[in-house]
């Protein structure tokens, strides 16, 4: 369990850390009319930081309870296409200023979400659990997306 752990946490540092440094609070970002659920600035590092040690800690479990080689490579290319789609975000929203290409990401990230719990249930059912948290808050994520584009438009134009 101890290199699927390493590898899997390694992952996640590497995904918060690069989604850090590509999201950009600058003015920008400051002067986008943002609807009332938006939560605080400081509230995404942290919420972040705790849902990718879970998603780490699923990879791993899912990792060491596939019955084999062939179960192994799915969990791992369904955790890394997640890992893919999970790191475009930030720069499509913060760094190339265009919410709706990341709204239209959003999708096959999410759905990336779900073919994780559907594809760690049957090899473990806290793995899948685990990741409960990370469909809650990108769904939640999506319709702050959503909101932000529907409130700023057109993007790209400017």
């Amino acid at each position: 369990m101890l290199i699927p752990l390493i590898v899997a946490g390694v992952a996640a540092l590497v995904l918060a850390a690069g989604g850090g440094l590509l999201t950009d609070i600058g003015p920008w970002y400051r002067n986008l009319t943002k609807p009332r659920l938006q939560p605080p600035d400081w509230l995404f590092g942290p919420a972040w930081t705790l849902i990718l040690g879970a998603w780490a800690y699923a990879a791993a479990l899912a990792w060491v309870a596939a019955p084999d080689a062939a179960t192994r490579t799915t969990v791992v290319l369904a955790f890394g296409t997640n890992a893919v789609l999970h790191f475009l975000w930030s720069p499509l929203f913060f760094k190339l200023k265009r919410p709706d290409w990341a709204l239209i990401e959003i999708v096959p990230f999410w759905l990336s979400i779900l073919a994780l719990i559907l594809i760690t249930a049957p090899l473990s059912e806290r793995a899948a659990w685990l990741l409960v948290p990370y469909i809650s808050w990108v769904s939640f994520a999506a319709g702050l997306n959503w909101k932000i584009v529907k409130l700023n438009r057109p993007f790209g134009a400017r």
